[in-house]
Protein backbone atom coordinates (compact mmCIF):
# COMPACT_ATOMS: atom_id res chain seq x y z
CA UNK A 1 0.00 0.00 0.00
CA UNK A 2 1.45 3.62 -1.04
CA UNK A 3 -0.91 5.53 1.17
CA UNK A 4 -2.20 5.30 4.64
CA UNK A 5 -5.66 4.42 5.71
CA UNK A 6 -6.34 8.25 6.61
CA UNK A 7 -5.47 9.37 3.10
CA UNK A 8 -7.50 6.59 1.48
CA UNK A 9 -10.44 7.73 3.78
CA UNK A 10 -9.90 11.47 2.57
CA UNK A 11 -9.64 10.26 -1.04
CA UNK A 12 -13.42 8.76 -0.53
CA UNK A 13 -14.44 12.09 0.73
CA UNK A 14 -12.94 13.83 -2.03
CA UNK A 15 -14.68 11.53 -4.78
CA UNK A 16 -17.68 11.68 -3.10
CA UNK A 17 -17.89 15.60 -3.17
CA UNK A 18 -16.58 16.14 -6.76
CA UNK A 19 -19.57 13.66 -7.86
CA UNK A 20 -21.81 15.09 -6.03
CA UNK A 21 -20.75 19.14 -6.59
CA UNK A 22 -18.57 19.38 -8.95
CA UNK A 23 -19.15 16.96 -11.74
CA UNK A 24 -22.94 18.21 -12.72
CA UNK A 25 -21.78 21.49 -13.43
CA UNK A 26 -18.64 20.49 -15.57
CA UNK A 27 -19.80 20.81 -18.74
CA UNK A 28 -22.00 24.12 -18.00
CA UNK A 29 -18.41 25.37 -16.88
CA UNK A 30 -17.00 24.24 -20.28
CA UNK A 31 -20.14 25.87 -22.18
CA UNK A 32 -20.23 29.14 -20.33
CA UNK A 33 -16.53 29.55 -20.20
CA UNK A 34 -17.16 30.42 -16.07
CA UNK A 35 -17.41 28.72 -13.06
CA UNK A 36 -19.61 28.96 -10.28
CA UNK A 37 -19.28 31.07 -7.26
CA UNK A 38 -21.39 28.79 -5.19
CA UNK A 39 -19.11 26.08 -6.16
CA UNK A 40 -16.17 27.79 -4.91
CA UNK A 41 -18.00 28.38 -1.95
CA UNK A 42 -19.05 24.89 -1.37
CA UNK A 43 -15.13 24.05 -1.82
CA UNK A 44 -13.97 26.49 0.69
CA UNK A 45 -16.75 24.69 3.02
CA UNK A 46 -14.81 21.65 2.78
CA UNK A 47 -11.28 23.25 3.89
CA UNK A 48 -10.14 22.52 0.05
CA UNK A 49 -9.04 26.18 -0.53
CA UNK A 50 -7.10 25.70 2.63
CA UNK A 51 -5.37 22.81 1.35
CA UNK A 52 -1.64 24.23 2.13
CA UNK A 53 -2.30 26.51 5.05
CA UNK A 54 -1.36 25.29 8.55
CA UNK A 55 -4.16 25.12 11.12
CA UNK A 56 -2.74 27.91 13.37
CA UNK A 57 -3.90 30.38 10.32
CA UNK A 58 -7.53 28.02 9.58
CA UNK A 59 -6.23 25.85 7.17
CA UNK A 60 -6.73 21.77 6.43
CA UNK A 61 -2.95 21.85 6.95
CA UNK A 62 -2.84 18.56 4.39
CA UNK A 63 -0.18 16.20 3.83
CA UNK A 64 1.13 16.85 0.20
CA UNK A 65 -0.03 13.39 -0.94
CA UNK A 66 -3.63 13.86 0.57
CA UNK A 67 -3.47 17.00 -1.43
CA UNK A 68 -2.58 15.20 -4.43
CA UNK A 69 -5.43 12.96 -4.22
CA UNK A 70 -7.55 16.14 -3.55
CA UNK A 71 -6.36 17.21 -6.82
CA UNK A 72 -7.00 13.78 -8.72
CA UNK A 73 -10.53 13.66 -7.66
CA UNK A 74 -11.31 16.82 -8.60
CA UNK A 75 -9.88 16.94 -11.96
CA UNK A 76 -11.60 14.15 -12.82
CA UNK A 77 -14.86 15.66 -12.41
CA UNK A 78 -13.96 19.23 -14.11
CA UNK A 79 -10.03 20.27 -14.45
CA UNK A 80 -11.42 24.04 -14.58
CA UNK A 81 -12.16 23.58 -10.85
CA UNK A 82 -9.08 21.69 -9.89
CA UNK A 83 -7.10 24.65 -11.63
CA UNK A 84 -8.70 27.15 -8.83
CA UNK A 85 -6.87 24.54 -6.63
CA UNK A 86 -3.80 25.20 -8.36
CA UNK A 87 -3.60 28.38 -8.83
CA UNK A 88 -5.18 29.09 -5.31
CA UNK A 89 -2.76 26.40 -3.56
CA UNK A 90 0.55 28.49 -5.05
CA UNK A 91 0.01 31.79 -3.92
CA UNK A 92 -0.62 30.02 -0.36
CA UNK A 93 2.64 28.25 -0.65
CA UNK A 94 4.37 31.51 -1.72
CA UNK A 95 3.18 33.34 0.92
CA UNK A 96 3.46 30.55 3.84
CA UNK A 97 7.01 30.15 2.87
CA UNK A 98 8.61 33.42 2.18
CA UNK A 99 6.14 36.39 3.26
CA UNK A 100 6.86 37.91 6.79
CA UNK A 101 4.44 37.39 9.83
CA UNK A 102 2.36 40.48 9.16
CA UNK A 103 1.46 38.95 5.38
CA UNK A 104 0.72 35.51 6.81
CA UNK A 105 -1.53 36.88 8.79
CA UNK A 106 -3.26 39.51 6.68
CA UNK A 107 -3.70 36.70 4.14
CA UNK A 108 -3.49 33.13 5.27
CA UNK A 109 -6.46 32.85 6.76
CA UNK A 110 -8.95 35.06 4.41
CA UNK A 111 -7.23 32.78 1.38
CA UNK A 112 -7.99 29.48 3.45
CA UNK A 113 -11.47 30.30 4.43
CA UNK A 114 -12.53 31.17 0.46
CA UNK A 115 -12.93 34.65 1.62
CA UNK A 116 -10.46 35.39 -0.80
CA UNK A 117 -8.84 34.16 -3.71
CA UNK A 118 -5.70 33.92 -4.68
CA UNK A 119 -4.07 34.02 -8.60
CA UNK A 120 -0.65 33.89 -9.64
CA UNK A 121 0.38 36.23 -12.43
CA UNK A 122 3.57 35.51 -14.44
CA UNK A 123 3.08 34.34 -17.50
CA UNK A 124 3.44 37.99 -20.16
CA UNK A 125 1.94 38.78 -24.20
CA UNK A 126 5.75 39.10 -25.37
CA UNK A 127 7.94 36.17 -23.49
CA UNK A 128 5.16 34.08 -21.86
CA UNK A 129 5.96 31.78 -18.84
CA UNK A 130 9.77 33.03 -19.16
CA UNK A 131 10.36 33.91 -15.75
CA UNK A 132 13.70 35.50 -16.43
CA UNK A 133 12.62 37.74 -19.04
CA UNK A 134 9.71 39.50 -17.64
CA UNK A 135 9.13 42.74 -18.91
CA UNK A 136 6.54 43.78 -15.83
CA UNK A 137 8.57 46.56 -13.97
CA UNK A 138 8.71 47.15 -10.54
CA UNK A 139 10.27 50.15 -8.78
CA UNK A 140 10.61 51.58 -5.69
CA UNK A 141 8.92 55.17 -4.53
CA UNK A 142 8.35 56.32 -1.37
CA UNK A 143 7.83 53.30 0.43
CA UNK A 144 5.74 51.88 -1.97
CA UNK A 145 6.68 49.42 -5.21
CA UNK A 146 5.44 51.05 -8.57
CA UNK A 147 4.36 48.53 -11.25
CA UNK A 148 3.89 48.69 -14.75
CA UNK A 149 3.19 45.91 -17.61
CA UNK A 150 0.85 43.23 -18.79
CA UNK A 151 0.33 39.65 -17.49
CA UNK A 152 -1.51 36.92 -19.51
CA UNK A 153 -3.18 33.70 -19.07
CA UNK A 154 -3.95 34.39 -15.05
CA UNK A 155 -6.16 31.75 -14.31
CA UNK A 156 -8.78 32.69 -12.28
CA UNK A 157 -8.25 36.35 -12.95
CA UNK A 158 -11.60 37.47 -13.69
CA UNK A 159 -12.18 36.70 -9.81
CA UNK A 160 -9.35 36.96 -7.88
CA UNK A 161 -8.85 39.05 -4.56
CA UNK A 162 -4.73 38.79 -4.69
CA UNK A 163 -2.40 38.12 -7.28
CA UNK A 164 1.05 37.14 -6.68
CA UNK A 165 2.86 38.99 -9.53
CA UNK A 166 6.31 38.76 -10.58
CA UNK A 167 8.78 41.60 -11.78
CA UNK A 168 11.92 42.87 -12.64
CA UNK A 169 14.08 45.41 -10.49
CA UNK A 170 17.12 47.36 -11.17
CA UNK A 171 18.38 44.53 -8.45
CA UNK A 172 17.04 41.41 -9.60
CA UNK A 173 13.32 39.83 -10.07
CA UNK A 174 10.96 40.86 -7.48
CA UNK A 175 7.59 38.81 -6.12
CA UNK A 176 4.93 41.50 -5.18
CA UNK A 177 1.47 41.02 -3.76
CA UNK A 178 -1.32 42.92 -5.49
CA UNK A 179 -4.84 43.09 -4.65
CA UNK A 180 -7.19 42.84 -7.54
CA UNK A 181 -8.72 46.70 -6.47
CA UNK A 182 -5.31 48.36 -6.27
CA UNK A 183 -5.71 51.71 -8.40
CA UNK A 184 -4.08 51.11 -11.50
CA UNK A 185 -4.66 47.67 -12.14
CA UNK A 186 -7.31 46.78 -14.15
CA UNK A 187 -8.16 43.14 -15.72
CA UNK A 188 -10.40 41.67 -19.23
CA UNK A 189 -11.52 38.73 -19.60
CA UNK A 190 -9.93 36.33 -21.91
CA UNK A 191 -12.08 33.73 -23.54
CA UNK A 192 -12.33 31.17 -26.74
CA UNK A 193 -9.79 28.70 -24.74
CA UNK A 194 -8.93 25.37 -26.37
CA UNK A 195 -9.19 23.66 -22.71
CA UNK A 196 -9.80 24.32 -18.88
CA UNK A 197 -13.27 26.90 -20.41
CA UNK A 198 -13.83 27.42 -16.71
CA UNK A 199 -10.99 28.99 -15.52
CA UNK A 200 -12.01 32.18 -15.89
CA UNK A 201 -8.85 33.51 -17.40
CA UNK A 202 -7.89 37.02 -17.49
CA UNK A 203 -5.04 39.66 -19.05
CA UNK A 204 -4.25 41.96 -16.15
CA UNK A 205 -2.73 45.70 -17.21
CA UNK A 206 -0.54 47.24 -14.20
CA UNK A 207 -0.37 51.44 -14.75
CA UNK A 208 1.56 52.66 -11.75
CA UNK A 209 -0.13 50.68 -9.54
CA UNK A 210 1.24 51.50 -6.27
CA UNK A 211 1.88 48.68 -3.57
CA UNK A 212 3.09 48.95 -0.30
CA UNK A 213 7.08 47.99 -0.03
CA UNK A 214 6.05 44.83 2.45
CA UNK A 215 4.01 43.33 0.06
CA UNK A 216 7.21 41.71 -1.41
CA UNK A 217 7.57 38.27 -0.76
CA UNK A 218 11.50 38.88 0.11
CA UNK A 219 14.12 41.14 -1.19
CA UNK A 220 14.38 42.12 -5.18
CA UNK A 221 17.25 39.47 -6.64
CA UNK A 222 14.60 36.74 -4.61
CA UNK A 223 11.58 36.71 -7.46
CA UNK A 224 13.02 33.37 -9.16
CA UNK A 225 13.12 31.47 -5.68
CA UNK A 226 9.59 32.33 -5.13
CA UNK A 227 8.26 31.89 -8.01
CA UNK A 228 10.11 28.25 -8.31
CA UNK A 229 8.90 27.16 -5.00
CA UNK A 230 4.82 28.29 -6.42
CA UNK A 231 5.66 26.35 -9.88
CA UNK A 232 6.77 23.44 -7.60
CA UNK A 233 3.26 22.63 -6.17
CA UNK A 234 1.53 24.14 -9.29
CA UNK A 235 3.10 21.32 -11.65
CA UNK A 236 2.69 18.70 -8.50
CA UNK A 237 -0.92 20.17 -8.62
CA UNK A 238 -1.20 19.99 -12.25
CA UNK A 239 0.51 16.25 -12.25
CA UNK A 240 -2.24 14.76 -10.09
CA UNK A 241 -5.01 17.08 -11.73
CA UNK A 242 -3.65 14.59 -15.05
CA UNK A 243 -4.18 11.43 -13.57
CA UNK A 244 -7.63 12.54 -12.51
CA UNK A 245 -8.69 13.18 -16.43
CA UNK A 246 -6.58 10.04 -17.45
CA UNK A 247 -8.73 8.22 -15.27
CA UNK A 248 -12.29 9.50 -15.98
CA UNK A 249 -10.82 9.17 -19.64
CA UNK A 250 -10.68 5.37 -18.39
CA UNK A 251 -13.71 4.90 -16.99
CA UNK A 252 -16.01 6.55 -20.11
CA UNK A 253 -14.51 4.21 -22.06
CA UNK A 254 -14.84 1.08 -20.28
CA UNK A 255 -18.32 1.76 -19.74
CA UNK A 256 -18.89 2.73 -23.14
CA UNK A 257 -17.00 -0.01 -24.78
CA UNK A 258 -19.42 -2.52 -22.85
CA UNK A 259 -22.71 -0.67 -23.69
CA UNK A 260 -21.77 0.17 -27.31
CA UNK A 261 -21.97 -2.82 -29.88
CA UNK A 262 -20.45 -3.05 -33.36
CA UNK A 263 -20.54 -6.41 -35.55
CA UNK A 264 -22.59 -7.92 -32.98
CA UNK A 265 -20.54 -7.84 -30.20
CA UNK A 266 -19.65 -4.80 -27.55
CA UNK A 267 -16.42 -3.13 -28.06
CA UNK A 268 -14.79 -4.23 -25.81
CA UNK A 269 -14.47 -7.46 -26.89
CA UNK A 270 -12.68 -6.67 -29.54
CA UNK A 271 -9.12 -6.88 -29.23
CA UNK A 272 -7.39 -3.76 -31.01
CA UNK A 273 -10.02 -1.74 -28.06
CA UNK A 274 -8.58 -4.02 -25.56
CA UNK A 275 -4.99 -3.27 -26.40
CA UNK A 276 -5.91 0.89 -25.95
CA UNK A 277 -7.84 0.10 -22.68
CA UNK A 278 -4.73 -1.57 -21.01
CA UNK A 279 -2.42 1.29 -22.29
CA UNK A 280 -4.89 3.49 -20.59
CA UNK A 281 -4.86 1.03 -17.15
CA UNK A 282 -1.32 0.76 -17.43
CA UNK A 283 -0.61 4.94 -17.94
CA UNK A 284 -3.20 5.94 -15.44
CA UNK A 285 -1.06 3.54 -12.69
CA UNK A 286 1.85 4.58 -13.70
CA UNK A 287 1.32 8.32 -13.74
CA UNK A 288 -0.48 8.06 -10.01
CA UNK A 289 2.91 6.26 -8.73
CA UNK A 290 5.14 8.58 -9.96
CA UNK A 291 2.43 11.28 -8.32
CA UNK A 292 2.61 9.90 -5.31
CA UNK A 293 6.68 9.52 -5.45
CA UNK A 294 6.41 13.26 -5.39
CA UNK A 295 4.71 13.67 -2.87
CA UNK A 296 6.14 11.69 -0.59
CA UNK A 297 9.29 13.14 -1.53
CA UNK A 298 7.75 16.62 -0.36
CA UNK A 299 6.46 15.07 2.48
CA UNK A 300 9.74 14.03 3.93
CA UNK A 301 11.27 17.40 2.88
CA UNK A 302 13.71 14.85 0.20
CA UNK A 303 15.69 17.81 -1.84
CA UNK A 304 15.14 15.76 -4.95
CA UNK A 305 11.21 16.24 -4.99
CA UNK A 306 11.43 18.94 -7.22
CA UNK A 307 12.86 16.34 -10.36
CA UNK A 308 10.58 13.51 -8.83
CA UNK A 309 7.44 16.59 -9.85
CA UNK A 310 9.25 17.60 -12.83
CA UNK A 311 9.21 13.75 -14.12
CA UNK A 312 5.49 12.95 -12.75
CA UNK A 313 4.05 16.50 -14.08
CA UNK A 314 5.86 15.50 -17.74
CA UNK A 315 4.67 11.82 -17.49
CA UNK A 316 1.27 12.70 -16.12
CA UNK A 317 0.03 15.42 -18.73
CA UNK A 318 1.35 13.20 -21.95
CA UNK A 319 -0.41 10.14 -20.51
CA UNK A 320 -3.14 12.28 -20.07
CA UNK A 321 -3.27 13.49 -23.65
CA UNK A 322 -2.64 9.89 -25.04
CA UNK A 323 -5.05 8.75 -23.14
CA UNK A 324 -7.39 11.23 -23.88
CA UNK A 325 -7.28 10.73 -27.98
CA UNK A 326 -7.66 6.83 -27.43
CA UNK A 327 -10.92 7.90 -25.11
CA UNK A 328 -12.16 9.93 -28.30
CA UNK A 329 -10.93 7.39 -31.15
CA UNK A 330 -13.40 4.55 -29.15
CA UNK A 331 -16.24 6.71 -28.54
CA UNK A 332 -15.64 7.30 -32.88
CA UNK A 333 -18.20 9.68 -33.98
CA UNK A 334 -20.08 10.34 -30.99
CA UNK A 335 -16.61 11.36 -29.02
CA UNK A 336 -16.44 14.49 -30.94
CA UNK A 337 -19.38 15.82 -29.83
CA UNK A 338 -21.10 17.17 -26.67
CA UNK A 339 -23.01 14.21 -25.85
CA UNK A 340 -20.05 12.56 -23.81
CA UNK A 341 -17.43 13.89 -21.86
CA UNK A 342 -14.06 12.72 -23.98
CA UNK A 343 -13.85 15.69 -26.61
CA UNK A 344 -13.93 17.98 -22.91
CA UNK A 345 -11.20 15.68 -21.39
CA UNK A 346 -9.06 15.53 -24.79
CA UNK A 347 -9.42 19.03 -24.85
CA UNK A 348 -8.57 19.70 -21.36
CA UNK A 349 -5.73 17.33 -21.59
CA UNK A 350 -3.47 19.25 -23.94
CA UNK A 351 -4.18 22.16 -21.93
CA UNK A 352 -2.22 20.07 -19.27
CA UNK A 353 0.86 19.70 -21.67
CA UNK A 354 0.97 23.34 -21.43
CA UNK A 355 0.11 25.11 -18.32
CA UNK A 356 3.09 25.55 -15.57
CA UNK A 357 5.44 24.68 -17.98
CA UNK A 358 5.49 22.91 -21.35
CA UNK A 359 5.73 19.37 -21.80
CA UNK A 360 9.24 20.02 -24.07
CA UNK A 361 10.50 22.59 -21.16
CA UNK A 362 9.85 19.39 -18.54
CA UNK A 363 11.98 17.34 -20.61
CA UNK A 364 14.57 19.72 -20.70
CA UNK A 365 14.60 20.56 -16.85
CA UNK A 366 14.65 16.72 -16.57
CA UNK A 367 17.53 16.32 -18.44
CA UNK A 368 19.46 18.81 -16.84
CA UNK A 369 19.28 16.96 -13.59
CA UNK A 370 20.14 13.66 -14.82
CA UNK A 371 22.61 13.80 -12.67
CA UNK A 372 20.44 13.56 -9.30
CA UNK A 373 21.01 10.21 -7.86
CA UNK A 374 18.39 7.23 -9.34
CA UNK A 375 16.84 5.87 -6.28
CA UNK A 376 14.20 3.35 -7.87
Amino acid sequence: MFWTEAQAEARRGFRAFADAEIRPHAERCDREESFPPDRVRRMAERGYLGALVPEAHGGAEMDMVTFGFLNEEIGAACSSARSLLTVHGMVCHAILRFGGEDLRARWLPELASGRKIGAFALTEPEVGSDARGVQTTAALDDGAWVLGGRKKWTSFGQVADLFLVLAATLDGPLAVLVEADREGLSRAPQRGLLGCRGSMLAELSLRGCRVPAAHALGKPGFGMAVVGAALDVGRYSVAWGCVGIARACLEASERYSRERHQFGQPLASHQLVQRMLADMITGVRASRLLCLQAGASKDAGDPATVVDTLVAKYHASTTAMRVASDAVQIHGANGCGAEYPVARYLRDAKTMEIVEGTSEMQQVLIARNAGVEVRW
